[in-house]
């Protein structure tokens, strides 16, 4: 039922008022008393939220209702209304025609594994703790979200913005993301936003902020001068970039950006098995480590509360900065992100300070993904003592690193291999296909 992100599918299908009223259900019955619960802005959201809201009151439990919002809005009202849970009902960068169910801890943190398993159960085994008729919950509203997180933003930035005279485009993507403009202009910023209208059909753009669906804010950063540009999926967890020169910023440059302000000596940053060398070399050259996880943002947000971890992050946009909150915050990034720029020079530079490798990827399609991965592991980690297997298996050599895993969604296998010169990254590819051409055969 659950993956890494929550329940997310196509509505009707896998996503259904049903599975919302039985989510809702369970999540009182295993102890939540006060629930908040948040939506982007697919249509469905509507009936799936009221659905969710009427499990949850029928099991007695009393919810707070924040409409439309961010995901990182909903996370961190948890906390601000003292509740026992968030809920966000988003597919966040998936199509129009998906929707999701996303479950929050007051920390911020994404459901774990355990709390999943537990919800999960009690839908299935239908051991619904459902209240009296007397003591069923409420619903109420609160307004006062979107403000909230606003003024967060703008405590959580130190610099004086107005001062560096800094111009930001916000693409909003159609999604929940306007908290972000509101805070860039709280703090200073000339602001402008493109697509800034919420609608879940996603009209502008598809919503996943790729360098491909950014086209539109490349070409309006550089036609009006900006020196930003920021780009939001649905739900606004996730933040990419765009320099003044109009160039799309890869994941693992902004991550590495991020991982030089924040981490110091002797301090850690967590991010996944996928993630570019270039992270540990910039940060080795100011004593500071690198942990691998899982790929998704769940298992960066887990090591992330561990002492020393002072940042987390995915190269897809997720940004976490665990004295904030567990949950990847794109309004918050955005705002570090602007920070970052008006104190140290535009974000061409920087980026081309922290450079990049050559990455080599390629998937291939499986009938038996699950065990031809059985065997490629075992096969790997014979041949290379030192090889982890966290998430597929991945593999450090002289020269670089290459990693073979899963899909969690499709039939397939996804190799992945980076070395500091092009050369290196052909030979650790061809590696890395080596082993998977032998084994899918």
């Amino acid at each position: 039922m659950f993956g890494t992100s929550g329940i997310r599918g196509p509505v009707g299908d896998v996503v259904t008022g049903d599975l919302a009223l039985s989510v809702g259900r369970a999540l009182a019955s295993t102890g939540a008393e006060r629930v908040v619960v948040g939506r982007d802005p697919r249509d469905s959201g509507r009936f799936l939220a009221d659905a969710l809201s009427a499990g949850l009151r029928e099991c007695g439990a009393d919810v707070v209702n924040i409409g439309l919002a961010s995901t990182p809005t909903v996370a961190r009202s948890v906390e601000w209304k003292d509740a026992d849970a968030g809920v966000s009902i988003t597919a966040s960068h998936n199509p129009p025609t998906d929707n999701g169910i996303k479950l929050w801890n007051p920390s911020g943190q994404a459901f774990d594994a355990d709390q999943r398993a537990e919800i999960t159960r009690v839908i299935e085994d239908e051991a619904f703790d459902l209240a009296d008729w007397d003591e069923t919950g409420e619903e109420t509203q609160w307004d006062g979200a979107h403000d909230a997180h606003v003024e967060t933003l703008a405590e959580a930035v130190s610099s004086d913005l107005s001062a560096a005279d800094l111009s930001v485009v916000v693409d909003v993507g159609n999604g929940a993301g306007a908290v972000t403009a509101d805070a860039l202009y709280e703090l200073g910023c000339d602001v402008e936003t493109l697509n800034a209208q919420p609608d879940g059909r996603f009209p502008a753009r598809p919503s996943e902020p790729t360098a491909e669906n950014c086209q539109s804010l490349c070409d309006h950063v550089t036609a009006i001068g900006a020196d930003l540009g920021i780009a939001h999926d649905g739900d606004a967890d996730r933040m990419m970039a765009v320099d003044e020169n109009g160039d799309f910023i890869s994941g693992d440059v902004l991550l590495t950006l991020f991982a030089r302000q924040h981490a110091g000596d002797g301090e850690t940053i967590a991010t996944p098995v996928d993630t570019s060398l270039i992270v540990e070399d910039v940060l080795a050259e100011q004593g500071a480590d690198v942990v691998r996880t899982q790929v998704g943002d769940v298992y960066v947000a887990e090591r992330a509360t561990e002492p020393g971890v002072v940042f987390g992050g995915e190269q897809s946009g997720a940004w976490i900065w665990a004295d904030q909150t567990l949950c990847p915050d794109g309004p918050l990034a955005a705002c570090r992100l602007a920070e970052l720029v008006a104190e140290n020079g535009p974000l061409s530079e920087l980026a081309a300070d922290v450079g990049e490798y050559p990455i080599r990827r390629k998937n291939v399609h499986v009938d038996d993904k699950t065990g031809l991965m059985e065997s490629l592991s075992e096969a790997v980690t014979d041949r290379y003592a030192d090889a982890t297997t966290i998430d597929g298996v991945r593999v450090t050599l002289d020269e670089g690193w290459f990693l073979i895993r899963a899909s969690g969604t499709e039939p397939l296998v996804r190799i992945a291999a980076e070395a500091r010169d092009p050369d290196a990254a052909d030979d650790v590819f061809e590696t890395a296909d080596a082993f998977v051409a032998e084994y899918a055969e």
